[in-house]
């Protein structure tokens, strides 16, 4: 077993990003890494950190508001610091977990980019590229994905929005003009930023070295999280009575598993953005393969981020 180092986790501090951290702090000696953690600076950080502590895991946080670039550049910056000092080990894994979901997609991140967009997406391509030189092979980066990108029996059923492709310039675009009635262009902003992060894995995995591999994990579906907190409340309610469904997924039974795909000898070989349901590596649609919208992507990235440093 390669030794652990460290793993920086982004959205630590609810659901699944916490049931991950806790599931790594409570490895045994030798299996057990040091934590980065990146989130919001305040009580619920401290927490988990604390708790992850109190199960003999160092632990480093690291308040960042993933909104703001700048805010992540800076904590790229402090794990730079944090590793070449000594004060944590070789970085092994970073694991881009948060994610958010706004319900007006009229509203911009402190940069001006559409702020699902923004979060899922620009602040985690801005955070690994800032360390891909900080990496200690054989490492992993491994994506939050969702299959919400396209619409199965189910999926439509329930109303899930299905992912609609544009220029990614045109989707870091907050929205004008009237807002789409319900959830509708929300759920459409989520896919988007989702299929956004397949994409990206393919062509992140072009660009880094043998050493690191790239994987994206699906938590399967866990009504009731945080996620969707700015829903209605007759849809939060909705997801509180899906999420007591046997078989439905929890932040408690996924959260390990997120874990072991940045730990487990099991999941080392992944690489090429290969995609795992759970506990199972799975076929992504055909529509999540495109190599001249993973190129475009890649472009369109550099030049959005370039952009909102050049404004700070």
């Amino acid at each position: 077993m390669t030794e652990p180092g460290t793993v920086l986790i982004t959205g630590p501090t609810r659901n699944l990003g916490r049931h991950a951290v806790l599931a790594m702090a409570d490895r045994q000696q030798g299996q057990r890494p040091d934590l980065l953690l990146v989130g919001r600076a305040g009580r619920d950080l401290t927490a988990v950190a604390d708790e992850a502590r109190a199960r003999g895991a160092r632990v480093h946080e690291i308040g960042c508001d993933l909104s703001h670039l700048a805010d992540v550049r800076a904590a790229a910056a402090t794990v730079r610091n944090l590793l070449a000092t000594g004060a944590v080990r070789p970085l092994r894994a970073l694991v881009a977990n948060a994610g958010a979901m706004s319900t007006d997609t009229r509203r911009a991140s402190p940069d001006g980019y559409e702020m699902t967009f923004a979060v899922n997406y620009l602040a985690h391509a801005q955070l690994i590229g800032d360390l891909l030189g900080s990496f200690t092979a054989p490492a992993r980066v491994v994506l939050l994905g969702s299959n919400t990108y396209h619409a199965n029996f189910w999926r439509k059923l329930l109303g899930v929005a299905e992912a609609k492709w544009a220029d990614p310039v045109e989707l870091a675009r907050p929205a004008i003009g009237e807002q789409a009635p319900g959830m509708t262009a929300s759920g459409v902003a989520y896919s988007n930023a989702k299929l956004a992060i397949l994409y990206y894995a393919h062509e992140l995995q072009r660009h880094v070295g043998a050493g690191i591999n790239v994987s994206v994990f699906e938590p399967g579906w866990m009504p009731g999280t945080a996620l969707g907190r700015g829903a209605p409340k007759a849809v939060q309610a909705m997801s509180r009575a899906l999420g007591r469904v046997p078989g439905v997924s929890t932040p408690q039974r996924s959260g390990p598993l997120l874990a072991a795909m940045a730990l487990d000898d099991k999941w080392a070989h992944l690489r090429d953005g290969a995609f795992v349901v759970k506990t199972k590596l799975t076929e992504v649609q055909p529509v999540a393969h495109d190599r001249d919208r993973e190129q475009r992507l890649w472009e369109a990235t550099a030049e959005l981020l370039k952009r909102a440093c050049a404004s700070h």
